[in-house]
């Protein structure tokens, strides 16, 4: 399905909107998908409200809260995916993974054409080589001028964008949010990709075996974060026992966390496999007991 849903648990609301995180755990397994999509949310239904105003946890209340949400996915959670899936009933999307040091280069421009914010990558920073594939491309004559990082519809995705970044250390966090910040609405950590590029670089789900320097990532981006929110992607540390996911989670809602995502495999499941439902379950339930922020499952 396009929209592989990130449904969130209503954490200390869910008693007043009479749903129960087991009710919302089920549900996220409900079909959706283009020809079918879901009806528009609430928080899609408020998405004109400024949301500048808020405080950061009320911003990811906001943004989290009774959402339907298009997660990130390398090479697919681009501008079009993006803008379809919110057509269709998303009321917020992730961008893929950025890693960090990948946006330092980039210039913003402001695209009249297309009414978009590109960050785009200049030309001369590639070698000759890729400079002469780039401008032999006949499918993308545009790309002899550098390559669109990240291209953002400031219209369509106003208060409905996460810009989720790979990283591993605080003050690449920092420098890279800061690149983009006045453009999406939140920043968000993946500690969770097992790929081997990733976790090589003491990145995504490296940072499970490092609570330590995953809070300090947290810590630093929420202390230079200002009013937008600042969230995390993880998955289950274990495929029976909740207590390892539980105390990560909240060490990270401790550092100052405003929304944590728990895929539901653990690290070396494959992708086609069945989430680990009981484990996830159960740790959404502890959480809604003791913790007041969105707790959002994939």
């Amino acid at each position: 399905h396009i929209i592989s849903k990130l449904k969130m648990d209503q954490c200390s609301s869910a008693a007043n909107n009479n749903v129960s995180s087991i009710d919302l755990l089920e549900d996220a397994q409900t079909p959706h998908s283009l020809q079918n999509p879901p009806p528009q949310s609430p928080a899609a239904a408020a998405s004109s409200e400024d949301l500048s105003q808020l405080s950061a946890q009320d911003a990811a209340d906001h943004l989290f809260r009774d959402s339907e949400i298009l997660a990130p996915m390398v090479r697919a959670s681009t501008t079009p995916l993006r803008t379809l899936a919110l057509s269709h009933g998303a009321s917020l999307t992730f961008t893929e993974e950025l890693i960090d040091r990948s946006i330092f280069p980039t210039e913003r421009i402001v695209n009249k054409e297309l009414g978009t914010i590109d960050y785009r990558v200049p030309v001369n920073t590639y070698s000759k080589k890729v400079q002469k594939r780039m401008a032999a491309d006949s499918d993308n004559p545009d790309s002899k001028n550098g390559a669109i990082l990240l291209r953002i519809d400031p219209i369509v995705e106003r208060n409905k964008l996460i810009y989720q970044m790979g990283t591993g250390e605080a003050d690449l966090a920092v420098q890279a949010a800061t690149r983009v910040i006045n453009d999406v609405d939140g920043m968000d950590v993946n500690m969770g990709c097992p790929k081997k590029f990733s976790v090589s670089g003491g990145m995504g789900s490296a940072l499970l075996d490092d609570v330590k320097r995953a809070c300090d990532v947290v810590s630093t981006l929420r202390r230079n974060s200002g009013r937008k929110p600042v969230s995390a992607k993880i998955r289950l540390l274990d495929h029976t026992d909740p207590r390892p996911t539980l105390d990560f989670a909240r060490a990270l809602i401790k550092s100052g966390a405003n929304a944590v995502t728990i895929h539901g495999r653990i690290v070396g499941d494959e992708s086609h496999s069945a989430a680990r439902w009981p484990t996830l379950v159960e740790v959404v339930r502890q959480l809604k007991q003791t913790e007041s922020v969105p707790i959002v499952v994939n």
